[in-house]
């Protein structure tokens, strides 16, 4: 299928795709082709063993025993361990009457007898927290690979609801869920597997995914060509401090080799302590409202390197302005006494310490509170993480795990902001360029890591983004090419 190549499906959208398909499919075909799947995957990954399917009464139930089915069919020792019966007349009911083989009760004692076992139990749409004694069971297990998603694990935010078991991998199905790259259910997962088990295209209709796995593809970035001049390519200005002028430093190197045009310090008083740079970089020393009369310096970072005086100098101004703004780091810590003091940014980049100053506690999902603070502020926010989210105003959000711990550097977070910075310049959407600019950053720092052993410095990280760019324009090239294949199939 074509349609939505890089959404995470929510339980709730994946349930009305399968009440969909049930109108044009014989209703347990795609719970035939589930379990075929995972199966066929099972065998090419081990080799014949003791296996134990451990089953619940719903449809990722009814998967499991089709495994059972094949598996043993295959010559396989198999047992299933039903946690309840399914529901009569229903398909799980169908696959479970299929099955001849021996069933066991569903205890830790059985579990461990065996060499390998099939989580198929709650699935994605888990929504309250497992029993002990549910977890206990399947804790008992020797390894494990889920169907869907660890039994245990939200398929809607990552959150564990109870406790759950580490798997070998998980298999999942016509597009991964949200949970399988959101931590701390993330880690649980293993490998992650997504199969196609031929969802009708019509399924999709009505179906309009709101969370996106961050790639290239999602968006694009923009081509140099012959025709590129500096203002063409983009302007970046910084407010810059007279205390900290490295953060600053770190975020206009970042935007330099990202792509921009132009770069240039907004220092007043401290411009002698930014002119012993870089010779491209210019530094202003004029007043910040006659630096705005220019009407090509469009996009603006401030915070970086700023105090909460600095700020409070100088941000009113650029809102005031109607420039667009970048906002992190002292900026973000001057917003906290007072959200309304970010009112108008274009967007904001807090790591989860600085977002729980600026929207208080993150309770539950993550995604949800971050749309939320997307909505209350007008703005994108990026909540930076191993599993950065990108959530948009109107309810939009990419997960970005296209990172590296070679990130886990002071100084990392102001080389982000100049790099989504020197996008928003060149004339991105806001919400396609943090994206693009989450990514860029991630493959920076995993090419850096590669240099220095995994311990790359944020000074380490700007040299890394042209070619970055590179990468990410042939990625989206390579997606752009399968999309239009697929489309005609």
């Amino acid at each position: 299928m074509s349609r939505y190549p890089f959404a995470l499906l929510l339980p709730e959208e994946s349930d009305r795709m399968d009440r969909a398909a049930a109108a044009i499919l014989t209703p347990v075909l795609l719970m035939e082709n589930a379990g075929w799947a995972v199966a066929r995957i099972i065998r090419n990954r081990f080799s014949p063993c003791r296996v134990t399917v451990a089953c619940g009464p719903g449809n990722n139930g009814g998967d499991g025993y089709v495994v059972a089915c094949h598996l043993a069919r295959w010559g396989w020792p198999v047992r299933v361990a039903a946690l309840s019966s399914p529901r009569p007349g229903t398909p799980a009911a169908k696959m479970a009457n299929r099955w001849t083989g021996p069933v066991v009760p569903f205890t830790a004692e059985e579990i461990g007898c065996a060499d390998l076992v099939v989580d198929a139990v709650f699935g994605s749409g888990l929504k309250r927290p497992v029993s002990d004694e549910t977890a206990s069971v399947l804790a008992a297990a020797p390894q494990v690979v889920a169907i869907d998603m660890p039994s245990g694990v939200s398929g809607a935010s990552g959150e564990i609801l109870g406790r759950a078991r580490d798997c070998h991998f998980t298999v999942t199905f016509v597009r991964p869920r949200p949970g399988h790259f959101l931590q701390p259910g993330a880690g649980l997962c293993g490998e992650v597997i997504c199969v196609d088990i031929g969802m009708p295209e019509r399924a999709w209709d009505g179906i309009a995914p709101t969370i996106q796995h961050n790639e290239p593809g999602l968006w694009s970035l923009p081509i140099s060509s012959e025709g590129d001049y500096k203002y063409r390519r983009g302007v970046v200005s910084l407010c810059g401090g007279t205390e900290m002028p490295g953060a600053t430093r770190l975020a206009a190197g970042a935007a330099r080799r990202s792509g921009a045009g132009l770069v240039r310090i907004s220092a007043g008083e401290g411009a002698p302590a930014y002119r012993l740079g870089d010779p491209s970089l210019i530094v202003d020393g004029a007043p910040l409202a006659e630096l705005l009369e220019d009407a090509r310096r469009k996009v603006w970072i401030c915070g970086p390197g700023l105090t909460e005086g600095e700020v409070a100098a100088t941000l009113p101004q650029l809102l005031k302005s109607g420039r667009m703004v970048l906002a992190d780091a002292g900026a973000l810590t001057w917003g906290a006494g007072d959200l309304t003091r970010l009112k108008g940014v274009a967007a904001i980049t807090p790591h989860i310490g600085e977002f729980r100053k600026l929207f208080g506690p993150v309770e539950g999902s993550r995604i949800d509170a971050a749309r939320e603070a997307a909505k209350r502020l007008d703005a994108v926010i990026v909540m930076k993480g191993p599993d950065t989210l990108i959530a948009a105003p109107d309810g939009r959000v990419a997960i970005n795990t296209h990172a590296s711990s070679a990130l886990a550097t002071a100084g990392s977070g102001d080389t982000l902001t100049g790099v989504i910075a020197a996008l928003l310049a060149a004339g991105m959407d806001v919400w396609e360029g943090c994206c693009a600019g989450v990514w860029l950053h991630g493959e920076a720092g995993i090419e850096a890591g590669k240099g220095h052993g995994g311990w790359a410095v944020a000074e380490d990280l700007d040299l890394p983004l042209g070619p970055a760019r590179a990468t990410a324009t042939r990625l989206a090239q390579e997606a752009g090419r399968k999309k239009a294949v697929g489309s005609l199939l």
